[in-house]
């Protein structure tokens, strides 16, 4: 598959999964016919992916955060109330875990910002929003390259 391709299969499969767009309206954004996003659909098991969604960022935020607490409280029963250096090891990695998932920002958050954004936007002025939207695919297009 060439990268072009590729990256319309991505972009198709982020409207779809993030979105919750249906194949007509995700082979409109995409510029490809709904046939080939149903095929990539059914490829990819995307409604699975839709499905999966409830395993979010911050689910997986909120356990690391369980898991730093309880190696916290394990090193605060011990004797010497001071990590062993395995144990620093771990605690730097958890932070680290929690640091770069609370400030990166990924594509679909970015998506997801600008969906509420045009939402917000045709309520006000239709067309403008269709040209928002325009543009914004350009945009996602270009940071998946």
């Amino acid at each position: 598959m060439g990268l072009i391709k590729k990256e319309e299969r991505n972009y198709a499969q982020m409207l779809y999964v993030n979105e919750r767009l249906t194949f007509k309206e995700v082979a409109e954004r995409v510029g490809v016919g709904e046939k080939t996003v149903s095929r990539w659909a059914k490829d990819g098991s995307w409604e699975q992916l839709r499905k999966s969604l409830l395993t979010t960022k911050q689910k997986q935020i909120t356990l690391l955060y369980d898991q730093l607490s309880a190696l916290n409280e394990k090193i605060e029963a011990s004797e010497v109330k001071y990590p062993d250096p395995k144990e620093a090891d771990t605690l730097a990695k958890i932070t680290t875990s929690i640091q770069r998932l609370e400030t990166e920002t990924s594509i679909g958050q970015i998506v997801e910002v600008a969906r509420n954004f045009i939402d917000f936007v045709r309520d006000f002025d239709l067309e403008f929003a269709k040209e928002v939207t325009k543009h914004f695919d350009a945009f996602v297009l270009s940071k998946m390259k």
